[in-house]
């Protein structure tokens, strides 16, 4: 049997530990890379992912200055050069890279602000502090949201996306920050016409979060940008669904009517589900036939109602397809879904599940599966 996969071992290891010893042995006189190496890696199997680059931190600080401010030199004199300017998506960086911002956090937050913020800024081209600008937000709003309204300009698409990313209201790992859209959106406004896909991604994601609390506030934020030609048009369009997607998945009947889908439109579904029983680990197979008296953009999304142990159920949106209906010429889609017994997100019970297919938000047809 193949080894499983683990991330905390990709990320932190004895070549990623070397490479970040031999970066600061460059940068730092008097640094000792085998002795940080040494005790880096002897603190790894007890640790975490997360745990495992605080506990970076820890071995680098051992070794630095205890004066923030001399730190934050010897950290930047460490830096690699930035991650490349030319990309404009899917240049992350290293995790290892991170240390600067944890030690940003730990030791400049409360006396050292201005000086902080000077190493996110320089570090955040060598990875992402998403994670560590948000104890800034948290502690000095007014002076941070200043920083980040000069660094929406930056030239530098990693400091521009930072501005989005670590405003974002539902930001996966990462602390909460007591921001509101008024906040944030002027941000988002000035961002959303960005030419990097990474900067883009960024905003509607952050989009995206808003929608849980202010739904409508979006589609009126979209609507506008819309109207400035800011951003071209397809781009905007793509922002525009990745924005909208968990509306969509609910149904939202303003977030389909911002894609162009009517809830309201005389459509038919007939429902057949190929697999009533079946085992856990085994296909759900299943066909459903879309028809409409007229012309019709459709976007049909399944859902499966999940059973579980205590009476109560679970449910789970899938995307399905997104389509085109005319008279006379129905929209015939098969699916077949695997109901991973293994799945580590998402437990599965035998027992009658439900299936539910929806079509612009409004569900069509409903049937039934037993689960073995």
């Amino acid at each position: 049997m193949a080894e499983k996969f683990s991330l905390k071992d990709h990320l932190f290891n004895a070549t990623t530990v070397a490479q970040l010893a031999h970066e600061y042995a460059s940068g730092v006189p008097g640094f000792d890379p085998a002795r940080f190496q040494k005790e880096a890696l002897a603190g790894f199997p007890e640790r975490e992912l997360m745990a495992r680059l605080d506990w970076l931190a820890d071995c680098a600080e051992a070794q630095l200055s205890s004066v923030f401010p001399d730190m934050a030199d010897q950290l930047e004199a460490a830096m690699p050069a930035p991650l490349d300017p030319g990309l404009k998506d899917d240049d992350f960086g290293q995790f290892i890279h991170a240390v600067p911002g944890i030690l940003a956090v730990r030791h400049g937050l409360e006396e050292h602000r201005e000086r902080a913020m000077a190493l996110l800024y320089r570090a955040t081209q060598r990875f992402s502090m998403e994670f560590y600008i948000r104890p800034f937000l948290n502690r000095w709003r007014a002076e941070t949201l200043a920083d980040l309204s000069v660094w929406a300009e930056d030239d530098n698409y990693h400091v521009r996306r930072l501005v989005s990313e670590g405003t974002r209201p539902k930001l996966p790992w990462a602390k909460a920050v007591t921001l509101t859209p008024e906040h944030t959106l002027p941000l988002l406004d000035r961002l959303h016409g960005d030419p990097t896909r990474y900067v883009t991604r960024s905003v509607a994601n952050h989009l995206n979060d808003l929608t849980k609390q202010h739904p409508d506030l979006v589609l009126d934020t979209l609507d506008g940008w819309q109207g400035q030609a800011a951003q071209q048009a397809k781009e905007l369009d793509w922002m525009t669904r990745h924005a909208l997607r968990t509306l969509i998945k609910q149904g939202h009947a303003g977030a389909m009517t911002a894609l162009g889908f009517d809830a309201d439109a005389p459509v038919t579904v007939d429902l057949e589900i190929a697999t009533p029983k079946i085992k856990i680990g085994d296909t759900l197979t299943f066909t459903c036939v879309i028809e409409a008296p007229a012309d019709l953009p459709v976007l049909v999304d399944y859902r499966i109602g999940f059973a579980r142990p205590d009476g109560k159920s679970g449910e789970k949106v899938f995307k399905l397809k997104q389509g085109q209906v005319r008279p006379g010429k129905p929209l015939t889609l098969k699916k077949a879904h695997k109901l991973k017994g293994d799945a580590t997100t998402f437990k599965l019970y035998p027992g009658a599940h439900a299936l539910t297919v929806q079509v612009n938000g409004v569900d069509r047809a409903t049937g039934s599966f037993e689960l073995v």
